[in-house]
């Protein structure tokens, strides 16, 4: 379909100002990048639970859950991770255009994919929070027996193995799980998001 024939509506919807005056608080996509195994997903669900009990609905978008739906046709490859990112920035961007609050979880093991869910989301809404962690404490963890497949050969491109994964640079937050505990983690999050949103 030509562009031409496309007309958005976006000039006719409520404003996001007003919406996050009903919401009492701004919108924002908080993005957890890390190895498998990091402690993503537990802190993003400890987060939305969190949230929560503050008054404060959330939405979680986690790669796992997201490869079983929306891009359950993707793959591995670059090309396939690089369309992975688009399309799950492009459903955040919606989102947080909406005053809503996104927690995603996705390895997104390069500097270039971030950049990417960046631009599309935009720099005043994008906070990207590096979950640190080494392979091999990853590895020991193995929570999802993805590790163990992988060193039988079963899992082919498997990010900090076979394939780099590239740390931020300048991240809006660290959070180290290889030192500090589940409930510090948990609490450093917890306050700077509310610092970001309130």
């Amino acid at each position: 379909m030509s562009s031409e024939n496309i007309h958005t509506i976006e000039k006719r919807l409520i404003p996001r100002k007003k919406k996050a005056e009903f919401l009492g608080h701004r919108g924002g996509v908080f993005w957890m990048c890390g190895l498998s195994g990091s402690g993503k997903s537990t802190l993003a669900i400890s987060l939305e639970k969190s949230l929560l009990k503050e008054g404060i609905n959330s939405i979680i978008l986690d790669g796992d859950n997201l490869r079983a739906g929306l891009n359950k046709d993707l793959g591995f490859s670059m090309i396939e991770r690089m369309e992975n990112i688009r399309r799950v920035s492009e459903v955040a961007k919606i989102m947080v255009s909406n005053g809503m609050i996104v927690i995603v979880s996705l390895i997104s093991p390069t500097i270039e994919l971030r950049e990417c869910a960046r631009q599309i989301i935009g720099e005043e809404d994008f906070f990207e929070i590096f979950v640190r962690s080494s392979f091999e404490k990853c590895q020991k963890r193995d929570v999802k027996g993805l590790y163990e497949k992988s060193l039988k050969g079963e899992i082919k491109s498997f990010t900090g193995k076979d394939s780099q994964f590239e740390e931020p640079v300048n991240p809006w937050l660290i959070i180290d799980t290889e030192i500090a505990t589940e409930t510090d983690s948990m609490t450093k999050l917890l306050t700077e998001v509310l610092k970001k949103i309130r």
